[in-house]
């Protein structure tokens, strides 16, 4: 029997995704937005361009998705330094205590994560991902 390696990851990434989503809803945030936001506050300020490299995701994606943060005041944008036609995104001080807040929440998922596959299937999946 074959299966689909597609749908295999699929499943297996809306799984995943639902631990961290539940555990960071209360402060208004998924895990996708909490991993666009740890890139922002690595590279601040960023323009969209770079973001989506970072993120490995089409600049219109990411100016959907950071339009998004900024409407519920997580991310200010402004422009560039070198080119003001250039759009730049910065963390909002909204922005920075989420984080800080979503941090050890965050932290509490990986070990949640860990302590279900244990460590041999932790460091295989890695392997796997890392491969990819």
């Amino acid at each position: 029997m074959s299966h689909c390696y597609g749908s295999l990851l699929r499943t297996a990434t809306r799984k995943v995704a639902s631990i961290y989503d539940e555990a960071l809803a209360p402060l208004g945030i998924n895990i996708a937005q909490y991993s666009l936001l740890r890139i922002i506050e690595r590279c601040q300020p960023v323009n969209f361009t770079e973001l989506g490299r970072i993120a490995e995701l089409d600049r219109s994606t990411v100016g959907r998705n950071v339009r998004v943060l900024e409407r519920v005041g997580l991310v200010e944008m402004g422009r560039g330094e070198d080119d003001h036609r250039e759009a730049t995104v910065t963390l909002a001080d909204r922005g920075t205590h989420v984080l800080g807040t979503a941090r050890p929440i965050w932290e509490e998922c990986q070990r949640q994560i860990e302590k279900q596959l244990g460590p041999v299937k932790i460091i295989a999946l890695q392997d796997i991902l890392h491969s990819l």
